[in-house]
């Protein structure tokens, strides 16, 4: 048994649960008269939605493989490898479910040096490899394929990435070293930190190829075809593949830089996996490839044994499982069809809902306002945001023109929602406007029909309480920008009944939004905790910390954007709104801001001012700054932030507001971009031992976003 058999046979006892891939080889003639040709295919052996991925006993299969090429390479048999995936899916990667399980540094060690030891061979056989991404490759499905000699890629492929940084890892089985090598440090740098660290974004084959990361590029149809037609005349030298000489002078350093400066920006030095990336592909500047998989090998394992991947891992988990599967929702069977929505309101957040509902369920939308001016506003936007598609290829002329079709305006709600099945608010954030409303619609609206509102703060079963029908009312709160958020909260009111809310969930689900069921509560989820995160952040600074202090006391959460920017981009009438709905609700926890409220009466839209580039406090909001005489230092504002945080998250789980912690984070994930390698705030809460000094207790249980004990 060679060494690598037997790092594999150990690794694979700490992975029981693995979905084992196999890698089946088969031999064909390649054309042109290029030779006798193995092809190796990666395959899990399930439905082709599923992925392919790499745990101990994957690699070995694939190692097994490598045996049988290996020794059909040397005895001349075979004149090239190729290596692929099932149809759709190329590999994403190493099995995650299984590493988020381990207890002991070596054993992640071991996980690293066996895909290492696997891929590695791949480089050394005597003939020529090639890897056809023919579909999602991601992680070490990304890798194995920089192993190969040459790579062809295919036009249809949908994602492509590098996203270790994003979950809170290092690319450790050759992603580091190898693609600097191959395409630069500074496109390196864009693949590994910068697209993984903006929400990880992903590269479609085009891009692959502009990147130079693979060297062909064919249409998905034919694609394996056309691949090793390729193939053939390149071994046979009708084709040269030609690559850029890299530059490893200062471009190299720059690129380094450059990254370090995205890390900063994004997590503020909070989070540890970009920093080691970035050590790596600095490193990896002399092209000594051993060294580097070396410091992949110790840098994979040291951050698997961290809080930072298990904190990852459990919000990749969130996003993928609980959000598709939400707790608490009632029977999809109970669920209503929807073919008709009506939008009451025709501002710039309704005609946001308007486009959303339209392009997602593809039925007659209506939009109604208090005027024709509004109303056409209205239709207008949604029109030309359907033409800013077109243009940029998302539809074709035919779906543009069905779609304009469908959204209609009109003054007389009888005459738009007489045959709506879900109506939908977006009105001033005023309970008496809101219950106006609502009165109107329930007066013309079909019985079954559902009637939701898009309120951020105020009471759901409130605004039901004068209706005869108060059990078809439902929240249903999205956040903005509309198109780009994934959360919709949605909110069971004292009345809403089964046969409601799961229509709500169902609509919900083809609109391709993540759907939290929260009670009733003043602010739901995502607002109150911000709100309250936000107080503490104006309470300081009420009281005489500056500013940029209390600003940059919570950089080490490495948060999207700072709390005062946040504000600015939510608006601070509306932060002012939310806060004096919960200061009524909750005055001994929230605080309204005489300060805030300056800044509102004054007409500001923020405290800052961008004239230099970058974010300084605003002289006019400074001259309305009223302020005491406590100045805190970062580490007490930090610490009296996480405190409130925690304190209030314990009470809406106290209070039933969602069913479990993992609800909150995945909240805060989705609906206010907070990062993946926090896990939400619970995990970092419960490792910076705030959530058992201001609750007593962890929210979350022992191995959940932890090491396993």
């Amino acid at each position: 048994m060679s060494t690598t058999a037997e790092l594999l046979k150990g690794a694979a006892e700490l992975f029981p649960d693995e979905v084992v891939t196999s890698a089946h080889v088969r031999h064909l003639d390649l054309p042109f008269g290029a030779g006798r040709f193995a092809l190796i295919t990666l395959d899990n052996g399930f439905d082709h939605t599923k992925p392919t991925t790499f745990g101990p006993q994957s690699l070995a299969n694939l190692n097994t493989a490598i045996d049988q090429v290996e020794a059909e390479a040397a005895a001349g048999d075979i004149v090239g490898v190729g290596i692929t995936g099932k149809p759709f899916i190329f590999a994403v990667g190493a099995d995650l479910k299984g590493v988020e399980l381990l207890k002991e540094h070596e054993h992640a060690l071991a996980i690293g040096k066996g895909g290492h030891e696997v891929f590695k061979r791949l480089a050394a056989l005597a003939v020529p490899t090639f890897a056809y991404y023919n579909g999602a490759a991601m992680g070490g499905g990304v890798e194995v394929g920089l192993h190969c000699s040459y790579r062809t890629v295919s036009k249809a492929l949908p994602a492509f990435s590098l996203p270790e940084v994003f979950l809170g890892l290092v690319p450790g089985w050759g992603g580091c070293t190898i693609l600097p090598n191959l395409i630069g440090a500074e496109k390196a740098v864009q693949v590994i930190i910068e697209n993984s660290l903006n929400q990880n974004k992903q590269l479609k084959g085009q891009q692959v190829f502009d990147l130079g990361i693979a060297d062909a590029l064919f249409e998905g149809a034919d694609f394996l075809e056309q691949s090793l037609n390729w193939t053939a005349q390149v071994l046979k030298g009708d084709i040269e593949v030609e690559r850029p000489v890299i530059d490893r002078g200062e471009a190299w350093d720059q690129a380094v830089a450059k990254g370090r400066f995205i890390a900063d920006s994004k997590v503020h030095g909070a989070a540890p996996a970009a920093y080691r990336a970035l050590d790596i592909i600095a490193a990896a500047k002399n092209g000594d490839l051993q060294q580097g998989y070396d410091a992949e090998d110790k840098a994979l394992a040291d951050l698997i044994m961290g809080g930072e991947l298990r904190a990852g891992i459990y919000a990749f988990n969130l996003v993928q499982k609980r959000g598709k599967r939400p707790a608490g929702a009632p029977d999809k069977n109970l669920a209503r069809p929807v073919t008709k929505v009506g939008v009451v309101g025709a501002g710039l957040m309704a005609s946001q809902l308007a486009l959303l509902f339209l392009r997602r369920l593809e039925v007659p939308v209506v939009l109604t306002d208090i005027d024709q001016e509004r109303v056409d506003k209205g239709v207008g936007y949604v029109h030309s945001e359907i033409d800013k598609l077109l243009g940029k290829g998302r539809i074709n002329q035919d779906k543009a023109n069905r779609l304009k079709a469908l959204v209609t305006g009109v003054l007389d709600k009888a005459e738009g929602f007489a045959d709506a099945d879900f109506i939908i608010e977006a009105v001033f954030e005023e309970i008496g406007v809101k219950q106006q409303v609502f009165a109107e619609v329930e007066a013309v609206a079909p019985a079954h029909a559902i009637l939701a509102t898009n309120t951020s703060s105020l009471s759901v079963s409130e605004m039901a309480s004068k209706l005869k029908h108060p059990e078809r009312v439902v929240g249903f709160h999205f956040f903005n920008p509309v198109a780009v958020l994934p959360l919709l909260e949605i909110v069971r009111g004292e009345q809403t009944d089964d046969a409601s809310l799961a229509t709500a969930f169902a609509v919900a689900k083809k609109l391709k939004k993540t759907a939290v069921l929260t009670k009733d509560a003043p602010a739901f989820v995502v607002n109150r905790i911000l709100t309250r995160f936000m107080g503490e952040i104006q309470n300081v600074i009420d009281e005489g910390t500056p500013v940029e202090v209390a600003e940059k006391a919570v950089e080490p959460l490495g948060l999207p954007m700072s709390p005062l920017v946040l504000l600015e981009l939510v608006g601070p009438a509306i932060g002012l709104h939310v806060s004096e709905t919960l200061n009524r609700a909750f005055p001994d926890r929230f605080k309204v801001s005489p300060n805030l409220k300056a800044v509102v009466e004054a007409g500001k839209r923020g405290f800052y001012v961008y004239d230099s580039g970058k974010p300084e406090l605003d002289p006019e909001v400074a001259a309305l700054l009223k302020q005491g005489d406590v100045v805190l230092t970062e580490e007490q504002v930090r610490a009296r932030v996480l405190d409130a945080v925690a304190q209030e998250i314990g009470i809406m789980l106290d209070e039933g507001v969602v069913a479990e912690a993992q609800d909150i984070d995945l909240c805060l994930i989705t609906g206010a971009g907070w990062p993946f390698h926090l896990g939400g705030i619970t995990p970092y809460l419960d490792r910076e031992g705030v959530s058992e000094r201001v609750n007593g207790k962890k929210f979350l249980a022992p191995g959940v976003a932890s090491v396993p004990a």
